[in-house]
């Protein structure tokens, strides 16, 4: 039997709207809907997760230390951190954890300013666009880095 993998899934600031904010990006299932779907989908996988959601830069840079005390993997929604948080990119990096940056809308085809990430140059990828569909197929690409499969 493989043994149970830990990934840390951390949200960052106003995903606690989901559901209620911009659904024409960010669509209609609330954080709740997100996160029982993840949970449901990192059983399947033989995933323990710990989900969190931040809206404080440093809340969510100390729940990366965190991490790094007992994760083996990262899957991250840095949401507006993403575009100009050094200390969330430099926390990221500190885990030394692979880890997947997730964004529920596509970054690539937004306003400019969105379509810079500073924190996928220390994530092993990024996954956009696809809904919540894109944290489970971060927890899929987490479990294969992890075992060596990726």
């Amino acid at each position: 039997m493989t043994a149970i993998i830990r990934v840390a899934v951390i949200h960052g600031p106003n995903l606690d709207l989901l559901g209620a904010r911009d659904p024409e990006h960010y669509g209609a299932p609330t954080l709740d809907q997100v996160n029982r779907l993840i949970g449901d989908s990192a059983a399947q996988l033989e995933i323990e997760v710990r989900i969190s959601q931040h809206n404080d830069e440093g809340a969510l840079v100390e729940a990366l230390h965190d991490a790094a005390g007992w994760a083996q993997a990262v899957v991250i929604n840095p949401a507006a951190f993403t575009h100009y948080s050094i200390a969330v990119r430099d926390a990221l990096q500190a885990t030394g954890l692979p880890a997947v940056e997730v964004h529920l809308s596509n970054i690539h085809a937004r306003e400019a300013f969105r379509r810079h990430s500073v924190t996928a140059p220390v994530c092993r990828g990024q996954i956009c666009g696809l809904g919540p569909i894109g944290y489970v197929l971060a927890l899929h690409a987490v479990k294969a880095l992890v075992e060596g499969q990726a």
